[in-house]
């Protein structure tokens, strides 16, 4: 069966005064069906731009000068993402900034199907005090008419949830949308958000730097790092046996998985100055020569598992990174 959504060799570049910054290269990931896939990677290394591409929100100076976005086998990049409106719900980060506050929560989301979904006003109302029951809103019927400011942080994410399911849609991109919320309000929207996607038979790309938040929710994984795929596979194959360099030292910075918060040296590199071949090899404790010398082809490091790197099977990786 083909993917509902399939990213392949994407590139992205982005104008600037410093020359061409290049955000992704050679992007390739899929979200199977009723699926749910996890991005995940430190700040700067180009998940956002991941997420303007697939909804077609790219600025105006970016570029795709190479690749293709496919959902339900149409590019979407073709037509600046016209032909999946309504079809991708969209999540965004922060529930206090993503509501304008001079409208009722209601109108705002009422306004979206009225876009994008079939039905009277009367039936997007209906189906609207139905979803706002569903994400366990108070009261559903008031929450139509009350203000963003009335809602408490937990409850504001409940209604972004709401809103990315208004118009049916296959496929629901979530950017990081527990980061603004404490641990509590955040085990309560993943569990909202897995069981809703299950019953709906949706699939879903979830953004994270959260390894622990990923391996709550999603089936597989794609670990990003300088706009590049590192790793990717089944979340507890990658989880359990970290094969690229990268992953197991991210992996060791997360709390609930490492004894010494160490860190890992160095910094995420100017996306206007990339370093040459493996894009890892200025901070990786086992770089060799030739990781400067070309760009590492992923690699199959088992069922489903495949890495960027070619000394994924070396005896020195784990003595080199523990």
């Amino acid at each position: 069966m083909r993917p509902l959504l399939s990213v392949e060799n994407l590139a992205v570049r982005i104008r600037t005064d410093r020359g061409a910054a290049e955000i992704l290269d050679d992007v390739t990931l899929a979200v199977p069906r009723g699926g749910t896939l996890g991005v995940v990677g430190e700040s700067g290394c180009g998940k956002s731009t991941l997420l303007r591409a697939i909804l077609g929100i790219l600025p105006r100076n970016a570029q795709v000068p190479r690749g293709a976005i496919l959902f339900e086998d149409r590019d979407i990049l073709s037509d600046r993402g016209a032909s999946a409106r309504g079809r991708i719900g969209f999540i965004p980060q922060d529930p206090y900034l993503s509501l304008n506050p001079v409208f009722t929560a209601g109108a705002q989301i009422l306004e979206g199907m009225r876009r994008h979904a079939p039905g009277s006003r009367r039936d997007h109302r209906a189906k609207l005090v139905d979803l706002f029951r569903a994400v366990q809103l108070p009261d559903p019927e008031a929450a139509l008419a009350k203000y963003p400011h009335q809602f408490s942080g937990g409850q504001r994410q409940r209604l972004l949830i709401a809103a990315a399911l208004a118009c049916d849609p296959a496929l629901v991109v979530a950017d990081e949308p527990t980061t603004a919320l404490d641990v509590t309000t955040q085990r309560e929207i993943l569990g909202l958000l897995r069981r809703l996607t299950a019953e709906r038979g949706l699939s879903l790309l979830f953004v994270t730097h959260d390894f622990g938040v990923l391996a709550a929710v999603c089936d597989r994984v794609a670990v990003l790092y300088a706009g590049r795929v590192a790793e990717t596979g089944p979340t507890r194959a990658v989880l359990d046996d970290p094969r690229h360099p990268y992953t197991r030292l991210l992996l060791g910075c997360h709390p609930d998985r490492a004894t010494d918060l160490l860190g890992i040296p160095g910094t995420v590199p100017a996306a206007t100055a990339q370093p040459p071949g493996c894009r890892f090899h200025p901070r990786c404790p086992i770089a060799r020569a030739g990781c400067a010398a070309g760009v590492p082809e992923m690699q199959p490091a088992g069922p489903g598992h495949a890495v960027a790197c070619p000394f994924q099977s070396d005896i020195l990786l784990e003595p080199a990174l523990g």
